[in-house]
Protein backbone atom coordinates (compact mmCIF):
# COMPACT_ATOMS: atom_id res chain seq x y z
CA UNK A 1 0.00 0.00 0.00
CA UNK A 2 1.05 3.35 -0.89
CA UNK A 3 1.54 6.02 1.56
CA UNK A 4 -0.62 8.76 1.43
CA UNK A 5 0.57 12.46 1.75
CA UNK A 6 -1.75 14.34 4.01
CA UNK A 7 -2.04 18.06 2.81
CA UNK A 8 -2.91 20.20 5.62
CA UNK A 9 -5.67 23.38 5.20
CA UNK A 10 -5.43 26.55 6.61
CA UNK A 11 -8.67 25.73 8.59
CA UNK A 12 -6.54 22.63 9.95
CA UNK A 13 -4.16 24.99 11.76
CA UNK A 14 -6.91 27.14 13.21
CA UNK A 15 -8.70 24.65 14.39
CA UNK A 16 -5.89 23.48 16.32
CA UNK A 17 -5.54 26.49 17.45
CA UNK A 18 -8.44 25.94 19.83
CA UNK A 19 -5.93 24.35 21.95
CA UNK A 20 -4.18 27.02 22.36
CA UNK A 21 -7.29 29.30 23.82
CA UNK A 22 -8.12 25.79 26.00
CA UNK A 23 -4.58 26.63 27.97
CA UNK A 24 -5.19 30.03 27.75
CA UNK A 25 -8.56 29.66 29.09
CA UNK A 26 -7.62 27.76 32.12
CA UNK A 27 -4.68 30.60 33.14
CA UNK A 28 -7.38 32.61 33.62
CA UNK A 29 -9.70 30.06 35.40
CA UNK A 30 -6.67 29.70 37.51
CA UNK A 31 -4.90 32.92 37.76
CA UNK A 32 -1.89 31.80 36.31
CA UNK A 33 -1.65 34.96 34.33
CA UNK A 34 -0.16 33.22 31.56
CA UNK A 35 -2.59 33.94 29.11
CA UNK A 36 -1.14 36.94 27.50
CA UNK A 37 2.07 35.35 27.13
CA UNK A 38 0.70 32.11 25.40
CA UNK A 39 -1.54 34.82 22.67
CA UNK A 40 1.96 36.54 21.99
CA UNK A 41 4.08 33.35 22.19
CA UNK A 42 1.44 31.57 19.77
CA UNK A 43 1.94 34.79 17.26
CA UNK A 44 5.57 35.42 17.50
CA UNK A 45 5.55 31.49 16.97
CA UNK A 46 3.58 31.85 13.62
CA UNK A 47 5.07 34.67 11.98
CA UNK A 48 9.06 33.48 12.53
CA UNK A 49 8.05 30.27 10.66
CA UNK A 50 6.34 31.97 8.04
CA UNK A 51 9.05 34.27 7.17
CA UNK A 52 11.23 31.30 7.67
CA UNK A 53 9.09 29.33 5.26
CA UNK A 54 9.91 32.19 2.83
CA UNK A 55 13.80 32.36 3.55
CA UNK A 56 14.19 28.40 3.23
CA UNK A 57 12.54 28.69 -0.01
CA UNK A 58 14.71 30.89 -1.81
CA UNK A 59 17.87 29.56 -0.02
CA UNK A 60 16.74 26.28 -1.80
CA UNK A 61 15.96 27.60 -5.30
CA UNK A 62 19.48 29.50 -5.02
CA UNK A 63 22.04 27.28 -3.29
CA UNK A 64 24.23 29.89 -2.77
CA UNK A 65 27.17 28.79 -0.40
CA UNK A 66 27.36 32.54 1.22
CA UNK A 67 23.50 33.21 1.71
CA UNK A 68 23.74 29.52 3.53
CA UNK A 69 26.50 30.65 5.69
CA UNK A 70 24.48 33.61 6.73
CA UNK A 71 21.90 32.23 7.43
CA UNK A 72 23.67 29.75 9.81
CA UNK A 73 25.43 32.93 10.97
CA UNK A 74 21.83 34.28 11.72
CA UNK A 75 21.09 31.03 13.81
CA UNK A 76 23.81 30.89 15.83
CA UNK A 77 23.85 34.19 16.66
CA UNK A 78 20.34 34.15 18.27
CA UNK A 79 20.94 31.17 20.13
CA UNK A 80 23.51 32.88 21.79
CA UNK A 81 21.20 35.42 22.66
CA UNK A 82 18.98 32.77 24.26
CA UNK A 83 21.83 31.27 26.00
CA UNK A 84 22.28 34.68 27.45
CA UNK A 85 18.61 35.43 28.59
CA UNK A 86 18.71 32.21 30.21
CA UNK A 87 21.22 33.26 32.82
CA UNK A 88 20.66 34.53 36.45
CA UNK A 89 24.15 35.55 37.13
CA UNK A 90 25.35 36.77 33.93
CA UNK A 91 29.17 37.82 32.71
CA UNK A 92 30.02 41.16 32.93
CA UNK A 93 30.72 42.58 29.45
CA UNK A 94 31.25 40.44 26.12
CA UNK A 95 31.44 37.48 28.12
CA UNK A 96 27.51 37.71 28.57
CA UNK A 97 26.96 37.21 24.87
CA UNK A 98 30.17 35.60 23.58
CA UNK A 99 30.58 32.47 25.70
CA UNK A 100 27.45 30.55 25.15
CA UNK A 101 27.63 32.05 21.37
CA UNK A 102 31.10 30.85 20.97
CA UNK A 103 30.28 27.43 22.36
CA UNK A 104 27.56 27.24 20.54
CA UNK A 105 29.12 27.98 17.09
CA UNK A 106 32.09 25.42 18.10
CA UNK A 107 29.58 22.61 18.69
CA UNK A 108 27.05 23.30 16.57
CA UNK A 109 29.09 23.59 13.19
CA UNK A 110 31.60 21.18 13.97
CA UNK A 111 28.66 18.34 13.95
CA UNK A 112 26.90 19.68 11.90
CA UNK A 113 29.80 19.84 9.31
CA UNK A 114 30.79 16.12 10.77
CA UNK A 115 27.35 14.70 10.06
CA UNK A 116 26.98 16.37 6.19
CA UNK A 117 30.88 14.83 5.23
CA UNK A 118 29.88 11.23 6.57
CA UNK A 119 26.22 10.31 6.85
CA UNK A 120 24.25 12.56 4.75
CA UNK A 121 26.77 13.73 1.69
CA UNK A 122 24.53 15.93 -0.06
CA UNK A 123 25.54 17.66 -3.34
CA UNK A 124 26.96 19.85 -2.64
CA UNK A 125 28.23 19.80 0.43
CA UNK A 126 26.83 22.89 1.83
CA UNK A 127 22.98 22.69 0.16
CA UNK A 128 20.98 24.39 2.80
CA UNK A 129 17.89 21.79 2.67
CA UNK A 130 20.29 19.23 4.94
CA UNK A 131 22.61 21.98 6.47
CA UNK A 132 20.30 24.15 7.67
CA UNK A 133 17.39 22.01 9.12
CA UNK A 134 20.40 19.87 10.76
CA UNK A 135 22.06 22.61 12.15
CA UNK A 136 18.84 23.82 13.66
CA UNK A 137 17.83 20.93 15.19
CA UNK A 138 21.70 20.49 16.69
CA UNK A 139 22.01 24.32 18.02
CA UNK A 140 18.36 23.85 19.87
CA UNK A 141 19.17 21.25 21.86
CA UNK A 142 23.50 22.66 22.64
CA UNK A 143 21.60 25.86 23.04
CA UNK A 144 19.57 24.34 25.99
CA UNK A 145 22.59 22.15 27.75
CA UNK A 146 24.72 24.91 27.57
CA UNK A 147 22.38 27.35 29.19
CA UNK A 148 21.49 25.40 31.75
CA UNK A 149 25.29 24.11 32.64
CA UNK A 150 25.97 27.40 32.51
CA UNK A 151 23.55 28.66 34.50
CA UNK A 152 24.55 25.75 37.45
CA UNK A 153 27.62 26.77 37.24
CA UNK A 154 27.72 30.59 38.24
CA UNK A 155 24.89 29.41 40.47
CA UNK A 156 26.80 26.85 42.40
CA UNK A 157 30.49 28.75 43.03
CA UNK A 158 27.89 31.68 44.09
CA UNK A 159 27.02 29.71 46.47
CA UNK A 160 29.86 27.62 47.24
CA UNK A 161 32.06 30.62 47.46
CA UNK A 162 33.66 30.62 51.43
CA UNK A 163 34.16 26.53 50.34
CA UNK A 164 36.42 27.12 46.96
CA UNK A 165 38.16 30.47 48.73
CA UNK A 166 39.35 28.21 51.44
CA UNK A 167 39.97 25.60 49.32
CA UNK A 168 41.92 27.91 47.14
CA UNK A 169 43.81 30.01 50.35
CA UNK A 170 45.05 26.13 51.82
CA UNK A 171 46.98 26.14 48.50
CA UNK A 172 44.32 24.18 46.26
CA UNK A 173 44.60 25.42 42.25
CA UNK A 174 41.75 26.22 41.01
CA UNK A 175 40.77 22.92 38.78
CA UNK A 176 40.56 21.31 41.90
CA UNK A 177 38.41 23.61 43.74
CA UNK A 178 35.80 24.27 41.01
CA UNK A 179 36.23 20.38 39.66
CA UNK A 180 33.02 19.22 41.59
CA UNK A 181 31.18 22.33 40.42
CA UNK A 182 32.18 22.26 37.00
CA UNK A 183 31.01 18.19 37.38
CA UNK A 184 28.04 19.30 38.61
CA UNK A 185 27.74 21.73 36.27
CA UNK A 186 28.08 19.24 32.80
CA UNK A 187 25.91 16.63 34.63
CA UNK A 188 22.91 19.08 34.77
CA UNK A 189 23.40 20.09 31.07
CA UNK A 190 23.17 16.79 29.74
CA UNK A 191 20.39 15.16 31.27
CA UNK A 192 17.97 16.80 29.17
CA UNK A 193 19.05 15.05 26.37
CA UNK A 194 19.95 11.97 28.12
CA UNK A 195 16.52 12.28 28.79
CA UNK A 196 15.10 12.46 25.78
CA UNK A 197 17.19 9.85 24.69
CA UNK A 198 15.89 7.59 27.20
CA UNK A 199 12.03 8.46 26.55
CA UNK A 200 12.43 8.22 22.65
CA UNK A 201 10.16 5.40 21.28
CA UNK A 202 8.64 4.19 24.54
CA UNK A 203 7.10 7.86 26.09
CA UNK A 204 6.99 9.62 22.63
CA UNK A 205 7.90 9.83 19.53
CA UNK A 206 10.47 12.87 18.82
CA UNK A 207 9.34 15.40 16.28
CA UNK A 208 10.67 14.91 13.42
CA UNK A 209 10.19 11.05 13.24
CA UNK A 210 6.51 12.13 13.58
CA UNK A 211 6.36 14.68 10.90
CA UNK A 212 8.24 11.87 8.21
CA UNK A 213 5.52 9.61 8.79
CA UNK A 214 2.78 11.56 8.89
CA UNK A 215 4.31 13.31 5.58
CA UNK A 216 4.01 9.26 4.52
CA UNK A 217 7.85 7.85 4.78
CA UNK A 218 8.08 4.34 6.06
CA UNK A 219 8.27 4.12 9.73
CA UNK A 220 11.55 2.19 10.32
CA UNK A 221 13.24 4.97 7.42
CA UNK A 222 12.04 7.69 9.98
CA UNK A 223 13.37 5.71 13.01
CA UNK A 224 17.01 5.13 11.14
CA UNK A 225 17.24 9.15 10.28
CA UNK A 226 16.21 10.12 13.71
CA UNK A 227 18.48 8.21 15.57
CA UNK A 228 20.92 10.13 13.50
CA UNK A 229 19.36 13.07 14.84
CA UNK A 230 19.66 12.37 18.52
CA UNK A 231 23.40 11.00 18.38
CA UNK A 232 24.36 14.28 16.63
CA UNK A 233 22.07 16.71 19.09
CA UNK A 234 23.95 14.51 22.08
CA UNK A 235 27.31 15.25 20.34
CA UNK A 236 26.46 18.22 20.14
CA UNK A 237 25.05 19.15 23.73
CA UNK A 238 28.14 17.07 25.08
CA UNK A 239 31.19 19.76 23.43
CA UNK A 240 29.16 22.43 23.82
CA UNK A 241 28.31 21.85 27.37
CA UNK A 242 31.40 20.46 28.50
CA UNK A 243 33.42 23.61 26.42
CA UNK A 244 31.13 26.34 27.84
CA UNK A 245 31.55 25.22 31.74
CA UNK A 246 35.20 25.09 31.49
CA UNK A 247 35.93 28.06 29.57
CA UNK A 248 33.32 29.56 32.26
CA UNK A 249 35.25 28.31 35.20
CA UNK A 250 38.37 29.94 34.09
CA UNK A 251 36.92 33.28 33.45
CA UNK A 252 36.08 32.80 36.95
CA UNK A 253 39.31 32.69 38.25
CA UNK A 254 42.81 34.00 36.70
CA UNK A 255 45.90 32.45 36.71
CA UNK A 256 46.96 32.85 40.42
CA UNK A 257 43.99 30.69 41.44
CA UNK A 258 41.88 33.70 42.74
CA UNK A 259 38.41 33.20 42.51
CA UNK A 260 36.86 36.54 40.44
CA UNK A 261 32.97 37.00 41.32
CA UNK A 262 33.67 40.46 40.52
CA UNK A 263 33.76 39.63 36.44
CA UNK A 264 30.05 38.15 37.14
CA UNK A 265 27.35 41.18 36.61
CA UNK A 266 25.27 41.98 39.72
CA UNK A 267 22.12 39.93 40.39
Amino acid sequence: MTATYITLEYADLVLASLLLFLNAGLSIWLRLALERQFLIAAARMCVQLGLVSLVLKALFELVSPGLTALAVLVMILFAGREVMGRQERRFRGLWAYGLGTSSVLFAGTLVTLFALATQIQPDPWYHPRYAIPLLGMILGNTMTGIAVGLNTLTSQIKRERPAIETMLALGETRSTAFRPLVRTAVRNGLIPIVNAMSAAGVVSLPGMMTGQILSGVEPFEAIKYQILIMFLIAGGTGIGVVTAVHAGALRLSDNRHRLRLDRLADS
